[in-house]
């Protein structure tokens, strides 16, 4: 979804909710998610998306951005977990509350039927060679398990890894124009913790910066809700946010 505009088919409520949101532009915070409730359009609990559009340039490596925040209030979504484990760990984590155990056949269900019903996935250190040849499937979907994101792990991790995954953990990445995107709540959540998640996602993006990008890291930030249209925040008053 563009971060600048807004190019689905919409009916008279979502012209009104647009008409709302004209007179002020961008938007403090507080302001934005405020709106953003009031003007909902769906009649379904919507996902409040944040899309970040940033100055790095995606061209270059060492500019690319991509790093996980546990949000302090959830992400409002149950979050279903694959555990590619073995052998003990495979106790631990079925106790822990994975969904899934990613064993051979369920390996072999992923690479061949292209089967990804879930959001997380870990894994130990040991199956990495076995579910290697799942990057097809899984890496271009950010499913695959990686170090960076805390998502391989040693076995006695594994209830941490999971309860993170199911608790807020939310993993964002650079698309190839800069922009970045994640989900920060649901419209049934109050201002306050709309305002939090945030204010976390915020500051895990500026903590991710890569040392080659100079100048700003910001471009703009947009709130969003699943079929509303995207409220422009202000950027200093976004990255002034403190998550209490």
């Amino acid at each position: 979804m563009s971060t600048e505009a807004v190019t689905r088919s919409h009916g008279k409520r979502h012209d009104d909710s647009i008409k709302k949101r004209e007179h002020l532009h961008p938007y403090p915070p507080a302001e934005a998610v405020r709106i953003l409730k009031e003007m909902a359009p769906a009649k379904f609990d919507e996902t409040v998306e944040l899309h970040i559009k940033t100055n790095a340039d995606p061209r270059h490596a060492d500019q690319l951005i991509r790093s996980v925040t546990q949000l302090p209030h959830g992400t409002g979504k149950s979050q279903r977990v694959v555990a590619f484990v073995q052998g003990e760990a495979e106790t631990i984590a079925r106790e822990a509350g994975a969904d899934f155990i990613g064993d051979a056949d369920l390996i072999r269900k992923i690479e061949q039927e292209g089967w990804v019903d879930f959001e997380v996935s870990i894994a130990t250190p040991e199956m990495m060679g076995q579910i290697g040849r799942l990057g097809r499937v899984l890496g271009r979907r950010g499913l695959m398990p990686n170090p960076r994101t805390g998502t391989v792990v040693q076995p006695q991790d594994i209830p941490r890894a999971i309860r993170e995954a199911k608790g807020g953990r939310v993993e964002f990445r650079m698309d190839r124009s800069a922009n970045l995107h994640m989900p920060i709540g649901k419209l049934s959540f109050n201002e306050e913790q709309l305002l939090q998640n945030l204010a976390a996602a915020v500051l895990a993006v500026t903590e991710a910066r890569p040392e080659a990008v100079k100048g700003n890291l910001f471009k703009t930030i947009h709130l969003t809700s699943t079929m509303g249209p995207s409220l422009r925040v202000n950027v200093q008053e976004a990255q002034a946010l403190r998550v209490e």
